[in-house]
């Protein structure tokens, strides 16, 4: 027969080694900080493994303590996934996206009516974020996230290539063409804090390291930078496929062939426990066939 250890245990375990704080564990589970340190030592002691070093009030997790929170996940996220299944047999499959806001906005949104015809019995709740995975708040089904990353305790698998090229609004080349990378030097840069290097590191490629532009404009997101592009404020280093609808559009515009930069592509991430949910197999298999299909 299967030994199981003391479930409560194992759930306050999880998440105090996901907090790396008794205290803040407490505050989510809505019980003392006492309840959790005693829960944490019966299962150390049911185990006859440290799990926590502890220094002057303080814990983290030792070596075993890392190797177990990773499977422990997998389990209750085995189990979480397993009863949202039966709780939903007879109504409809709801998955929740997380997902950075410029693909969400840019290449995610405009695509989700062909995902609804294909899967009509799947309801999407999108979430938008830039966080790392293991610093959200709330759980997910599937993240979108740029990568490769370290996700332990998840699967994930890269769909989408990514690459940059300066755009911008086709009113924004009327006084002051770009035939070449220098004549970005009486132009207006537009930068955002999520991608603090990029123009410099596409300069540095197009021979230019050291060009000053006439004026720069700073934003602290990225979806900020490519709609004050769209609005003739500037330049933007765009991400292709990300800005391929306003190109078809007519609202930006790519005045230089290149260099065309490579940069980290986006995957998508899922719990491990959960990867033979069909929802969640579907979401997934959308995507890739996504990535290789023209934007609407």
């Amino acid at each position: 027969m299967n030994t199981y250890p003391p479930l409560n245990a194992l759930r306050i375990f999880e998440a105090a080694a996901r907090l790396e704080s008794f205290s803040a564990a407490a505050e989510e589970l809505f019980v003392t900080h006492g309840a959790v340190s005693k829960q944490i030592k019966q299962l150390e002691a049911w185990l006859g493994v440290t799990l926590f070093a502890r220094s002057g009030g303080r814990v983290r997790l030792s070596d075993a303590g890392w190797r177990y929170l990773i499977q422990v996940q997998d389990g209750l996220d085995l189990i979480a996934n397993a009863t949202s299944q039966l709780m939903q047999a007879d109504r409809l499959r709801r998955l929740t996206i997380n997902a950075t806001p410029t693909f969400a906005m840019y290449w995610l949104l405009p695509r989700l009516k062909r995902f609804r015809a294909a899967c009509p019995d799947i309801e999407l709740h999108l979430v938008n974020s830039d966080r790392d995975i293991s610093r959200l708040d709330t759980p997910f089904d599937i993240a979108i996230r740029r990568g490769p990353g370290d996700w332990p305790g998840h699967i994930a698998k890269p769909f989408l290539d990514e690459w940059e090229l300066p755009l911008c609004h086709p009113d924004l080349l009327g006084s002051h063409a770009i035939h070449s990378p220098a004549d970005l030097a009486r132009h207006t840069l537009l930068y955002a804090d999520t991608r603090p290097t990029a123009w410099q590191r596409w300069l540095t490629l197009a021979g230019v390291p050291e060009l000053k532009a006439a004026h720069t404009l700073h934003f602290d997101r990225f979806s900020f930078a490519l709609q004050a592009a769209a609005e003739g404020l500037g330049i933007v280093l765009g991400p292709r496929p990300m800005a391929e609808r306003l190109i078809a559009q007519g609202t930006l515009i790519a005045p230089l062939n290149g260099p065309a930069v490579p940069v980290r592509g986006y995957c998508w991430v899922a719990p491990r426990a959960a990867i033979s949910d069909m929802a969640i197999n579907a979401f997934c298999q959308w995507l890739e066939q996504e990535a290789q299909t023209p934007s609407p």
